[in-house]
């Protein structure tokens, strides 16, 4: 798909947009947080979050029929129910490959800079973990099963429940593609809709650099820069993690897509930014649709992959939630042993599938897996005031992985457009 100077044009303007919102979020945030009274700083925080909430609220009104509309169409246009097998099976081996990794890596640099053993917390401070406990106490087998076994698409279309959505998809695309050249109607009608939502993101994307601005702010506001001199050994202990994350992922995109890896995070920088300021992945998931499209991806294997990559491939999430469940067992003095570490990431492993729109799921993942290993649970509370903050980083990493698995799946199918 050729790209016009134009949406060239407005690409970057918005990506500078987002980083002066970015950077005046910051200012006004610290400014609120130490020139105002508690009672100002929760009126400004309550008050201005709602910025990044419309515009996150806009984009989960379009996600669920785009993601219904993309897997059939997908599926549809592949016609051969053995390229379906083909690319479905060449993608979930990427995800499980880059999910054991990220845990791997989690799993070293918690080990490495044992951060949880030089830190000054208040373990008394668990309150605010009650509610994530019972949450948490909800992941049975039968939870599992009713969250990701839609009992009625216009139900799970209702919740945007994405997991959901994408089985009743896959399901219908595999059957419409079995009526041939009848069911190309369907399917010709659906690809207009789908083009018609990435029309109206193209509107919603301008209010990105407000609600980044409102979301930023918001977040400052209320807990203030100080907090990383109270998490300095935490967030450097994560961000080197993350880092190295970057590094071997982009590293393993280049040796399989050449110089073009560079090509692509270039390409995707606004997505990337986005979900870093708003730390919601889903937010720039139709942005992303359109960017890949946009760098030479086979729309097809967009439209297929990228859904399932956001119910299934979270690198970054995984990374967070073995580095933080090891960080709570060493606040609280727990020895873990090698054995029983590889087991918690396995277990990890398997619990983080199927949670993909579940609010909070990376921290309820962590308390579910926490209390299984004889960690006290409740630790996770000493972990929210800098949650937001690292999920920044979360959200940004999964939307590399999902890309760079879009594009590879891509390039192995001899379908990257140079």
């Amino acid at each position: 798909m050729a790209v016009s100077p134009e949406s060239k044009s407005n690409n970057n303007l918005l990506f500078y947009y987002i980083i002066i919102a970015l950077t005046l979020g910051v200012i006004v945030g610290q400014c609120v947080h130490s020139f105002c009274s508690l009672k100002t700083i929760l009126i400004v925080s309550d008050n201005i979050k709602l910025l990044g909430t419309i515009f996150i609220r806009l984009i989960q009104m379009i996600v669920a029929p785009l993601v219904f509309c993309t897997i059939i169409v997908g599926i549809s246009k592949m016609g051969d129910m053995k390229m379906v097998g083909r690319v479905g099976g060449k993608a979930m081996l990427w995800f499980i490959s880059a999910s054991l990794v990220s845990l791997t890596i989690g799993l070293v640099w918690i080990n490495i800079l044992r951060p949880g053993d030089t830190a000054t917390l208040d373990l008394s401070n668990t309150a605010n973990a009650t509610d994530l406990i019972a949450n948490s106490q909800k992941l049975t087998l039968a939870e599992f099963v009713n969250h990701v076994i839609p009992k009625s698409l216009f139900e799970a279309l209702a919740h945007n429940e994405i997991l959901q959505i994408l089985v009743f998809a896959v399901i219908f695309g595999v059957a419409l593609a079995s009526f041939g050249e009848k069911g190309e109607p369907v399917s010709k009608a659906l690809d207009i809709i789908s083009h018609v939502i990435l029309k109206i993101v193209g509107y919603i994307m301008w209010i990105a650099p407000i609600a980044v601005f409102g979301t930023i702010t918001a977040a400052v506001s209320s807990h203030g820069l100080s907090i990383f001199k109270l998490y300095a050994h935490f967030l450097l202990a994560f961000v080197i993690g993350m880092v190295s994350l970057w590094i071997i992922l982009i590293f393993i995109g280049y040796l399989i897509l050449g110089k073009r890896v560079f090509a692509l995070i270039k390409a995707i920088k606004s997505p990337l930014l986005i979900a870093f300021s708003t730390t919601s992945s889903e937010a720039v998931f139709p942005k992303l649709i359109d960017e890949l499209e946009k760098f030479g991806c086979n729309p097809k294997i967009v439209s297929f992959i990228l859904p399932l990559g956001y119910s299934f491939n979270l690198d970054g999430s995984m990374m967070y939630m073995t580095f933080a469940s090891i960080f709570i067992a060493q606040l609280y003095g727990v020895e873990m042993d090698l054995s029983t570490q590889i087991i918690m990431l396995l277990v990890l492993m398997l619990t983080s599938k199927g949670i993909a729109g579940v609010p909070r799921a990376s921290l309820i993942i962590i308390v579910a897996t926490c209390a299984m290993f004889g960690i006290p649970p409740e630790g996770v509370a000493l972990l929210i005031p800098i949650d937001h903050f690292c999920d920044m980083a979360r959200s940004m990493t999964n939307v590399l992985g999902n890309g760079l698995a879009t594009t590879v799946v891509s390039k192995w199918e001899k379908g990257l457009d140079s």
